[in-house]
């Protein structure tokens, strides 16, 4: 990976772990669906002037049904379920459950491309939850009935699951077509999705002015300047390396809820990241344990 895209790919996580501060902010007053539709409909307009601004080639009609299917799969449903986790989990945690989409996406490239595992990816798969299980696992009530936590874990964890299937739908089906063409469409897909939904539920009582900042930079910065950036990224380097961005948005995700919100980072949150962290390394590749054990044994 270039420098360049190196960068590109640390200004996402940056943006990213920022939207899980905007939504722990906002989701309250707004309610998870009402917020989400906010969210598409700034994005989707902030993309819509760079896109008449910069794009030089039409949408082809092949392509259209293809990004609208991304709309729905790749934003629409996955921000409505993070949106609901964040009424129960913290920013931090949730961000931390994020960072198991790599694992998704191998683990779907393997059924749908034949993309093989092997030894080292299949143990970081089993990390990567054992590390989901670890930092729920104080939060979680040991009763015959579902818990606020567990369903807010399993809304989290659906939606990575829906990450990982647009990746990989996203180099099946729009290989050739570009990055700013996908973003821009695909978000108008959302907000058309969306709009009605959020219409209907829209909250009756009063949202504050920093509320609905946290809406305005959620939907501009980390939901439309960094679908440019992820498009790009998934053209240039590929979905596996581009999902990797996940490895550092908890970073972020808990230095933000920490530094404005004043979330508690615990040791055992810290190891249960790290657990997650180093299992979607092996899951994608960045480390394998075949090499590390044949320099050892050298």
């Amino acid at each position: 990976m270039s420098l360049g895209n190196l960068s590109l790919l640390v200004t996402l996580a940056a943006l990213w772990g920022a939207s899980f501060l905007f939504i722990r902010v906002s989701a309250s007053a707004f309610t998870p669906i009402p917020l989400m539709g906010v969210r598409v409909v700034l994005a989707t307009a902030f993309l819509a002037i760079v896109y008449f601004l910069l794009s030089k080639q039409p949408v082809r009609r092949q392509d259209i049904k293809h990004i609208a299917i991304v709309g729905i799969v790749n934003q629409a449903i996955p921000f409505c379920l993070f949106a609901f986790a964040e009424l129960t989990l913290t920013a931090g945690e949730t961000s931390i459950l994020n960072s198991t989409t790599p694992m998704w996406t191998g683990i779907i490239a393997f059924f749908w491309f034949g993309t093989t595992l092997g030894y080292s990816k299949s143990i970081g798969i089993a990390l990567g939850f054992l590390g989901v299980t670890l930092l729920m696992w104080e939060k979680v009530s040991f009763s015959l009935s579902f818990s606020d936590v567990v369903m807010a874990a399993i809304a989290v964890l659906t939606a990575t699951l829906l990450y990982g299937v647009s990746a990989n739908y996203i180099k099946a089906k729009l290989a050739d077509t570009p990055p700013l063409t996908i973003a821009f469409g695909s978000m108008l897909s959302a907000s058309l999705f969306l709009a009605p939904f959020s219409v209907w539920l829209w909250p009756v009582t009063p949202i504050s002015l920093p509320e609905w900042l946290s809406a305005a930079l959620l939907g501009i910065a980390s939901t439309g300047v960094a679908h440019i950036i992820y498009f790009h990224l998934i053209k240039t380097v590929g979905p596996f390396s581009t999902v990797t961005v996940t490895f550092l948005i908890p970073v972020f995700g808990m230095f933000f809820g920490w530094l404005i919100l004043s979330e508690e980072i615990t040791l055992f949150q810290a190891l249960a990241c790290m657990v997650i962290i180093f299992g979607t390394m092996l899951a994608t590749g960045f480390v394998n344990l075949n090499s590390m054990f044949l320099k050892k044994s050298r």
